[in-house]
Order: C-alpha cells, then sequence, then structure tokens
C-alpha cells in the first residue's frame, strides 16, 4: 500500500539548505532558505521559521542533515527534496535537535567586549612574569505507478521515526506537474519550469510524510501549533557538489536568506558559479549594538552585497574542534559522527558492523581533528538567483582574531593562508577611565570586565536574521575606525578614543614612517675627520658636564 498522502491540498515552496528563519508563505515577510517542497494537508498557510542544514563532503559522498520546525495546522502534511541517486532505508535517519543549534552558535556572527586593564596593575605583572606566546594550532523493490502515472514512478518507500518516505522519478517536468496535480497536490502556479531542470538532469525527489499522531505540537501563547520534528540526515554519492536551491524562488515575496554549513576534513569550502567575498571583521562598534546586535549585522551585510552583488558571503571558517572566542564548547566526536562522520570513507574503519566508533582506532582522533565547519550566507531573489549554488574547495583563511593595539583592531577583513581561522567578530571597547597611579603606566591591555562588573564576558550571537528589521543606517552603529574602514558616506563620527590612546597611535604611525635627511649614506659618505669630530663633540660634552657636577654647578 503506497503511503503517498491523497489529501494534501497545499503545496508551498522555500528555498535552500540553511539554518535560519522562514516567512508565512503568501505574505511578504522575509524568509530562510531552503532546498525542495513543503506540503500540507488543509487549505492553510504554512510557517517554516527553522531550517537548518549541515552538510558533509568527502570525495563524491555528501551527507545531507536538516532540521525544520513546522507552525501550522497539525494536520498531516510533507517535505519534499531534488536528491541525485534513489536513496534506501538505511541511507536515512533521524536525529537529536541540539547538534544543530550548536553548529549554528558555533559559526553565527560574534559580539565580544573588551575592557582596558589597570596600566599599574599590567606594568607590575610585566615586571614579575615573562611574557607568554600561546600558540594555536588550527592546524526496496522498483514499483510501477498507477494508470494515468504521466511517467512518474515510485522508487522506494520506507518509514523512519515519525517519518513515512517516499522516493519518486519523473520522466519529464509537466508529467510530474501533472502527476502532483492529479494526486490532489496543489502546486503553485509556475512549477513546472522550475522543476525542469532537476527531471532533465536525472534527480529524484525525496518525499518525507509527517505522521501527526507520532509528533509532538509545542502549542504557542497565540493558540498556534509548533511540530517538533525530529531533523533528517541522509547520504549519497555524486561528483556534484551542489544546492538545488531555484525551486523555492516560485513563490518568493522578496529577498531571502540562505545560510549553508559545511562540514569537511582539513577543507575550506565556497561557491564556484558566484562570487566570493567575506564579512567585514574587527570592527570595532558602539556601546549600543548590544542590545541592537542583529540590526547591525544586517545592516553590515547588506552594505557588502550592495558593494558586491549577488555575491556569496564567507562568515566563518575554523577548525570544527576549536575556536576563539567561544559562545560554546566546540563539536565533539560524538557530535561529528550524528552530523555524518561514520560515513565518509576515509573514517570507515574506524567503525564496527553496528557502525560504533572505536576509541582506541587512530581515526577517533582524527575525526575530532580534522574537520573544518565553513558557514556561507547568501541573500537573492528572484531576478538575482539564476542557478543552482556548486561548491568548490578554497584555500585556507584567517581574519577576525587579535587584540586592540592603540585602540584599533587589525583593519585586514581577511587573509589566504594554510590554515583556517575566520570568524564575522565585532568588539566594545571599554577604555581605562580610573586613576593612574603609577608613574610608568602599561596601556593598551586588554581582558575581562574589571571586579564586580555586572558582565559574564561571554561572547553574544546573532540568529535568526531573517526577522530583523534592515531599515537602520549602517553608520549609527560604528565608531571613528569602522567608519573608515566601511568606507561610509557621510560625516565619520568622532574619534572618543582617549589621550593616552589617540597619542600612543600617533607615535606608532610616525615611527612606521620612513626616515629622512640621514648624512650617513653610501651616496654621501662621512668625510675622513667627520666621525672623529662627532665622537670629539661628544666626549667635550661629557667633560663638561663632569666638570659642572664636581663644581657643584648645575
Amino acid at each position: 500500500m503506497s503511503i503517498i498522502p491523497n489529501n494534501l491540498k497545499l503545496l508551498t515552496l522555500a528555498t535552500s539548505m540553511a539554518v535560519g528563519v522562514g516567512a508565512w508563505l503568501g505574505a511578504a515577510q522575509p524568509a530562510e532558505g531552503f532546498c525542495g517542497f513543503y506540503v500540507a494537508g488543509a487549505d492553510a498557510k504554512l510557517f517554516n521559521d527553522a531550517t537548518m542544514v549541515v552538510m558533509m563532503r568527502d570525495g563524491q559522498r555528501t551527507v545531507l542533515s536538516m532540521q525544520n520546525d513546522y507552525q501550522g495546522p497539525p494536520e498531516d502534511f510533507a517535505l519534499v527534496i531534488p536528491v541525485p541517486v534513489v536513496l534506501q532505508e538505511g541511507d536515512v535517519k533521524t536525529l537529536p535537535r541540539e547538534v544543530f543549534d550548536h553548529v549554528d552558535k558555533l559559526a553565527a556572527p560574534r559580539l565580544v567586549e573588551y575592557w582596558e586593564q589597570d596600566p599599574c596593575e599590567a606594568r607590575r605583572q610585566q615586571q614579575q612574569a615573562r611574557r607568554r606566546v600561546h600558540n594555536v594550532r588550527y592546524d526496496e523493490a522498483e514499483m510501477s505507478a498507477a494508470p494515468g502515472d504521466h511517467g512518474v514512478t515510485i522508487e522506494a518507500e520506507f518509514v523512519v521515526g515519525e517519518y513515512e518516505v517516499v522516493i519518486l522519478s519523473a520522466q519529464d517536468s509537466t508529467g510530474l506537474d501533472t502527476w502532483l496535480r492529479g494526486n490532489e497536490y496543489n502546486i503553485p502556479a509556475g512549477a513546472e519550469p522550475l522543476l525542469a531542470p532537476y527531471v532533465e538532469g536525472g534527480m529524484k525527489f525525496f518525499v518525507a510524510k509527517v505522521d501527526s499522531q507520532k509528533v509532538q505540537f509545542q502549542t504557542k501563547p497565540d493558540g498556534s501549533k509548533r511540530a517538533m520534528l525530529s531533523p533528517l540526515r541522509f547520504h549519497y554519492d555524486s561528483p556534484d557538489f551542489s544546492l538545488p536551491v531555484r525551486l523555492g524562488l516560485i513563490n518568493a515575496q522578496g529577498p531571502q536568506d540562505l545560510l549553508v554549513h559545511v562540514l569537511a576534513p582539513n577543507t575550506r569550502y565556497q561557491v564556484a558559479n558566484y562570487p566570493n567575498v567575506t564579512i567585514p571583521t574587527n570592527l570595532i562598534v558602539k556601546d549600543e549594538v548590544r542590545e541592537r546586535f542583529g540590526q547591525f549585522y544586517v545592516s553590515l551585510f547588506d552594505h557588502t552585497l550592495a558593494q558586491n552583488p549577488k555575491a556569496v558571503v564567507t562568515e566563518y571558517a575554523w577548525s570544527a574542534s576549536s575556536c576563539d572566542p567561544c559562545p560554546e564548547p566546540a563539536l565533539s566526536t560524538e557530535e561529528l559522527i550524528v552530523l555524518g562522520a561514520d560515513v565518509l570513507p576515509r573514517y570507515a574503519e574506524g567503525f564496527d558492523e553496528q557502525g560504533q566508533l572505536d576509541p582506541d582506532h587512530e581515526v577517533s582522533w582524527k575525526i575530532q581533528g580534522e574537520f573544518v565547519l565553513t558557514r556561507l550566507h547568501a541573500r537573492y531573489g528572484k531576478d538575482t538567483l539564476g542557478e543552482d549554488l556548486v561548491f568548490e574547495q578554497a584555500g585556507g583563511l584567517t581574519g577576525g582574531r587579535g587584540m586592540p593595539r592603540n585602540g584599533a583592531l587589525d583593519p585586514k577583513s581577511a587573509e589566504v593562508g594554510d590554515s583556517n581561522s575566520f570568524q564575522g567578530r565585532y568588539v566594545i571597547l571599554h577604555y581605562w577611565d580610573q586613576a593612574v597611579q603609577c608613574l610608568w603606566p602599561l596601556w593598551d591591555q586588554w581582558g575581562g570586565p574589571p571586579g564586580g562588573h555586572d558582565s559574564s564576558n561571554e561572547p553574544t550571537v546573532a540568529q535568526q536574521l531573517a526577522f530583523e528589521p534592515r531599515n537602520a543606517k549602517l553608520a549609527s552603529f560604528v565608531t571613528h575606525s569602522a567608519h573608515a574602514a566601511l568606507q561610509l558616506a557621510g560625516e565619520p563620527p568622532l574619534d572618543d578614543r582617549p589621550r593616552h590612546t589617540v597619542k600612543a597611535a600617533e607615535k606608532a604611525a610616525k615611527a612606521a614612517e620612513p626616515r629622512k635627511g640621514c648624512s650617513c649614506s653610501v651616496e654621501a659618505p662621512v668625510a675622513p675627520g667627520g666621525v672623529a669630530g662627532v665622537l670629539g663633540l661628544g666626549l667635550l660634552g661629557l667633560i663638561t658636564r663632569r666638570r659642572r657636577n664636581n663644581a657643584g654647578t648645575p
């Protein structure tokens, strides 16, 4: 008996494979992207407000894990995603929800605060201890369709957790469109042309119908219900590493956000068919950003895209086993296995027939130390997304690190190198404003809040950005140095750095200037008696001072 529902009335499309926030489909609200269809019973609107996808890639193996929250009527509904191969029951499993939130927090843009330390205490500590240098290494049988199938075939069907899964294939997009409508799927107008590339490319369609009897629904204060669905994970082999995002554009009511997290051994990923750009980082922002971090970040993101149209923005690239600063502990070996390390060919020898990892096998520590977590962020609409996203390996990336010097941070947003330690980091600085009770203060030492300060000094992360208002002015959030680094129009804010910091910065800038007027050059050699004359004058001055001192003359 087929488990494809016949009473599903509404098919809606969202876009991409992402972490983020969706929207009322049919209303002009911001949305996070998704890669397929949403299908629900009854003529009701769907709301997907938290779609998150984490992908693992190694060789030709892709592991795709996705979490979706659904708000709407508690009738049965389903999810449809294009996939390159026919998936079988052993390829699909459900996962705990907590691991997705952990990945999101680790890679999200972060806001940190640094306090300038007591300059007298800093001097004492410098004199009492040697400078410490901290080196961080980053280092089922095929079934025939019913008569009138229009070339659509049910390739496989099985049950995983609360999901009843069906894999479909089709000979042409018109037939698939007709078959779906004939089976009471209310396809939005204009779906067939967007289905065509996937059908022509031989893609299958993964349909996961949810049995509401097996799902817990959380009731919100307004009386609406949200299904707490188990995340899904499936894997497949394909030479192509891409995301089918165009389908969602059929219902796009405006720009939509796409967030992609990729975990891969020793490798960062970027897009191959769109421009790549890194988010500006290491910006010093105003104190009020603490309460409006999300608004600040979307204004910075929009500014970046305005300067780099159609680009995909890299927001994070770091070893999955470390972070600095860390909003939460780094990913554990167990979490990496949950997300798909157990089915990557390079680690297969470390697992037994039951899929359990041998803790004494070298694979155990390789899993912990080899993965790189990359976060990519795009924002697009019907006029800016022409094709699905294709990914490629990229070199190491660093940026968004270091402590302030002379009231400023390293202005370089990103540098390509051998390792990955890049993050979107934004800093609020608190300069020392207390009395200075020593002769030789040591300024520009930064750390946590002074004793008794009402702050835990933990990083704040920006999540669910699609719901943030996008009408704030970027210039209203940034300081003098960030205004200059971003090359914003208009008058920059006043430089509010204290006098000692400004003087130190001016001194450093002067020291960096090339020296002029040196008389001791190859082109102008010193006369034979020149050096002796200079030494003689110095000696004479020394003798004169000694005579004056001996005579008591000041």
